[in-house]
C-alpha cells in the first residue's frame, strides 16, 4: 500500500492506494515543532482503522507545514517509521504538496493560507523557498492564526462592534486570562488561535470583518507574494481553509493587485495523491 499525507498544525488528510483498496482518513495536525517522533507514534496507534495496515504499507509521502530543515524532517520520518516498519518514508515540505496539487508540471507561485500562510516559487520541477513562512508569531499573514490574532485583540480591547462583540462573547466566553493562558502557557497556541477565525465564516458580510480580511489578505499580498520580481506574469494557485471560505475577498484583494489568480483549493490532498500515484505508474 501506498499513503499520502498532506498535514497542517491543526488536521492531517491521508488517501492511501492498494490494488485491492483506496482509503481515506484524518489526523491530527503532524508539525514537528509541536511533536515528537515518540508523539506521532503514539497518535497512529491510538488509531485502530490505522493499525491494520501497519505493516502493509510499502510507501509514505508526507508533506507537513514544519518539515522545512533536516532535524524537522528527520522527526517526522522516524515517527513514521516507527510504525509503519515497513516503509520507505519520503519527507517533504506542504508547499511542495501544494505545488503538486495546484501547478503540477507547471511554472507558478504556490500559497497556503490556512492555520498558517507561507508561499515559494516552483519552476514546474523544483521548489524555489524563499525567506517567508516566518510561522505565527512573526508572520502568518492572512492565516487563521492571524485572523484569530485580530479577533481576540479587537474584542478584548473593545474595538469590535458591539453587535459582533455580544456573538463573539456568546460563543467563545474568553477573557484576558483565558487569552494570555492558552497563548502563552499551553501547547499548540498557534491552532488555538486559528480556530477562533471561524467566527468569521457566519459574519463574513459584516463590514468590520470584510475589513479584517481585506487587511490579512492585503499584508499577505505585500509581505509575501510582491517579494516575487515577475508576480504579474505567473499563475498564483492558493490553498488551505482560510482561502477558500475567504475566496471572494482574496480575488477581490488579488485583482486589485494585478495577481493572476489560478486553483483555489480547501484541501490538496486529492491533488497531491493523483499526483504521486501518475509519478509510480498507476492508473486508477
Amino acid at each position: 500500500m501506498i499513503l499520502v499525507a498532506d498535514s497542517g498544525s491543526t488536521k492531517t488528510d491521508w488517501m492511501g492506494y492498494s490494488p485491492t483498496e483506496q482509503i481515506s482518513f484524518s489526523t491530527q495536525g503532524i508539525n514537528p515543532y509541536f511533536l515528537n517522533a515518540h508523539d506521532i507514534f503514539k497518535l497512529f496507534s491510538k488509531k485502530k482503522e490505522i493499525a491494520k495496515y501497519a505493516s502493509l504499507v510499502k510507501e509514505v509521502y508526507f508533506f507537513g507545514a514544519g518539515c522545512s530543515s533536516p532535524d524537522k524532517i528527520e522527526v517526522i520520518s522516524n515517527g513514521i517509521s516507527s510504525f509503519f516498519t515497513n516503509a520507505y518514508v519520503a519527507v517533504e515540505h506542504d508547499l511542495m504538496g501544494s505545488a503538486y496539487a495546484t501547478c503540477g508540471e507547471k511554472e507558478g507561485l504556490t500559497c497556503i493560507l490556512g492555520t498558517g500562510s507561507n508561499i515559494s516559487y516552483y519552476d514546474g520541477k523544483d521548489l524555489h523557498h524563499g525567506t517567508h513562512g516566518l510561522g505565527y508569531v512573526l508572520g502568518d499573514e492572512g492565516s487563521g492564526t492571524w485572523f484569530g490574532r485580530k479577533l481576540v485583540t479587537s474584542y478584548l480591547y473593545h474595538q469590535m462592534p458591539s453587535e459582533l462583540s455580544v456573538a463573539f462573547g456568546n460563543e467563545f466566553q474568553i477573557d484576558k486570562e483565558t487569552v494570555i493562558t492558552n497563548v502563552y502557557q499551553k501547547a499548540a497556541p498557534n491552532t488555538y488561535l486559528a480556530s477562533i477565525s471561524r467566527f468569521m465564516i457566519n459574519h463574513k458580510e459584516h463590514p468590520f470583518i470584510v475589513d479584517i480580511l481585506r487587511e490579512g489578505f492585503q499584508e499577505f499580498v505585500d509581505t509575501n507574494i510582491k517579494d516575487y520580481n515577475n508576480y504579474k506574469n505567473l499563475d498564483c494557485h492558493f490553498v488551505g481553509s482560510i482561502a477558500f471560505y475567504y475566496q471572494d475577498i482574496l480575488r477581490e484583494v488579488c485583482l486589485k493587485n494585478h495577481i493572476k489568480v489560478g486553483q483555489i483549493l480547501q484541501k490538496p490532498i486529492e491533488g497531491i495523491y493523483n499526483y504521486i500515484l501518475r509519478k509510480e505508474g498507476i492508473t486508477v
